[in-house]
């Protein structure tokens, strides 16, 4: 019997659009003979199934099930593919575990965790994994501009703490500029870090849970047009991709020792694409995304694909990994 799967796109967040292409890559690969998708929009304003006439059908939050076409919807597995809150920073998936309902990210404390780029990286840097030297503070807290340069140096990056897609972050290499970028970072986010510059190649590579196993996807060289890696270099083309990476062999040996490394410390599942810098042959971890990217422009795809492995076996592998867990795992 063909399983019930909701694909859920949109989120609460900035990155709602970029969700809801991912969403609909997703649910135009699912292979229709083993499964019946449903795309499902969670927006602030509603949660609704919405078919491909664009008729809407109001998600029953009690059991996420939907009447649809007269017809009482249950899923058998949830596809996440929400960038940002609620779906990668875990929330909407606690609801879901609550409810029973499986789904192809992680648990939701993994999800949380990695979502918080302050959190994961005292956590990596504990087991040895090389970061770049940071400042964190909240909105809110009393900060000393000559304090921060002094210990992370111009130029320097500053981040929201919880958010993706670039959104809010800027490179400053002036102190006049800190300023603006801290206020910039805070209308994304009620936390901030400030991380010193790297200045090295910068990798994206893919870990993913495939057939059983942790796999290791190609990493891919991020050349980007603008001054960093931003929201135009990802999605609006102001960068060059090279997959796979243009790195030497012990640099690739690093690199996927410690991607490895840092999916198996975190307790990932499912999806992980993470961002490197290399100084030498060392990579220097700089942030995991949980639910990458699945637009035509995006990373993991093109990936997956010079790994061998379409896009309909990338996102069936992630619903039969979750509905048949390997044993020990659930």
């Amino acid at each position: 019997m063909k399983k019930n799967i909701a694909i859920i796109m949109g989120g609460y967040s900035s990155e709602v659009e970029i969700s809801l292409k991912s969403g609909a890559v997703a649910y135009q690969y699912l292979n229709r003979n083993l499964y019946v998708p449903y795309k499902v929009h969670i927006l602030k304003e509603k949660w609704v199934v919405v078919d491909d006439d664009g008729h809407e059908f109001a998600i029953n939050k009690h059991d996420f099930s939907a009447i649809v076409h007269g017809k009482h919807i249950t899923f058998d597995c949830v596809f996440n593919a929400i960038h940002g809150h609620p779906g990668e920073d875990g929330t909407i998936l606690a609801y879901l575990e609550l409810l029973g309902i499986k789904h192809t990210s992680a648990p939701f404390y993994q999800m949380a965790l990695t979502f918080n780029k302050r959190d994961t990286l005292s956590v990596v840097k504990a087991y040895g994994v090389k970061v770049a030297t940071s400042v964190y503070f909240n909105k809110g807290d009393v900060y000393d501009l000559d304090e921060i340069i002094s210990k992370v140096g111009l130029p320097c990056f500053v981040k929201p703490n919880n958010a993706g897609s670039s959104f809010g972050i800027s490179k400053v290499s002036q102190k006049e500029q800190l300023i603006p970028a801290i206020e910039k970072a805070f209308a994304e986010d009620d936390e901030l870090l400030i991380e010193a510059f790297l200045n090295g190649t910068e990798v994206s590579i893919g870990v993913i849970a495939y057939q059983g196993a942790v796999k290791v996807l190609p990493a891919t060289e991020i050349i980007s047009g603008n001054d960093f890696f931003d929201y135009e270099a990802k999605y609006e083309g102001k960068s060059k991709e090279v997959t796979p990476a243009r790195i030497s062999k012990k640099q690739l040996e690093n690199l996927e020792r410690v991607a490895k490394q840092v999916y198996k410390i975190l307790n990932m599942k499912g999806f992980s694409r993470s961002e490197y810098i290399f100084i030498g042959d060392e990579p220097y971890f700089l942030e995991m995304n949980t639910v990458p990217g699945l637009t035509a422009e995006s990373l993991l795809p093109q990936q997956a694909k010079k790994a061998g492995i379409s896009l309909e076996n990338l996102f069936g592998n992630a619903i039969e990994s979750s509905l048949n867990p390997p044993k020990g795992k659930r």
